[in-house]
């Protein structure tokens, strides 16, 4: 069977450093969906306005590895802790696509890109391939009783945030309220703890550095 993109995704993450870990940990984040020119039909998208959720089914764009492993190490677990590669959410699987719930905010008409799509709290990077789109159902696809296995260990993981407010003057407030999530969720990779190190990463046009000591994380610069 072959995949065909039928759009990529226009988001605030240049490179996978940063990005949330997983679809709706920051509803601030604001991304837009363009079609493909050979699915930029409006007609694909009747009925969807009437739909608040969205499923997308997208690809591991920056896996590179053409082999797989039964077992991976989960960053929230330390890097160090095995698991079997269908109980994670790892890029690197047999088929490397990735599944993220968003919610749909607008459907909008554009003269460059024909109708887009803008969602909030999506966890990809720009330009990731988008292989297909589904409607979220709640009345079949929520599960409120479901078990989380290990991955309930990392859901309160949070830090707390300082950005100097000559720093936060640098970035429109909208983007500051989603970098502020961001930066709680601690986007370090879970093996480094240094609390002398400056870490980075790009978000939108600029360059975030921060450092952690204990639960606390401070930007140190915005360029």
């Amino acid at each position: 069977m072959e995949l065909k993109i039928i759009a990529r995704m226009r988001s605030l993450f240049p490179s996978k450093t940063g990005i949330p870990r997983q679809s709706n940990l920051i509803p601030e984040l604001r991304s837009t969906i363009v079609f493909e020119p050979e699915f930029r039909n409006p007609e694909a998208l009747r009925g969807l306005d009437g739909f608040s959720h969205l499923w997308l089914i997208w690809g591991f764009s920056e896996n590179t590895r053409e082999s797989w492993s039964p077992t991976v190490r989960p960053p929230r677990l330390g890097g160090n802790t095995r698991m079997g590669v269908f109980a994670t959410r790892a890029p690197f699987r047999p088929n490397p696509l990735g599944l993220s719930s968003v919610m749909l905010d607008a459907i909008e008409k554009t003269p460059q890109d024909g109708t887009v799509l803008h969602v909030s709290g999506a966890d990809l990077m720009d330009g990731t391939p988008i292989y297909d789109i589904k409607p979220y159902i709640s009345f079949t696809d929520s599960h409120p009783e479901a078990r989380n296995g290990f991955a309930e260990q990392a859901k309160s993981h949070a830090l707390d945030v300082t950005i100097p407010q000559e720093l936060s003057k640098k970035i429109t407030p909208e983007r500051l309220k989603a970098l502020r999530a961001i930066l709680a969720q601690d986007p370090r990779p879970a093996y480094q703890n240094d609390p002398d190190r400056i870490y980075g990463f790009p978000f939108a046009d600029a360059e975030i550095r921060f450092k952690v000591s204990e639960n606390t994380l401070e930007v140190t610069d915005i360029q």
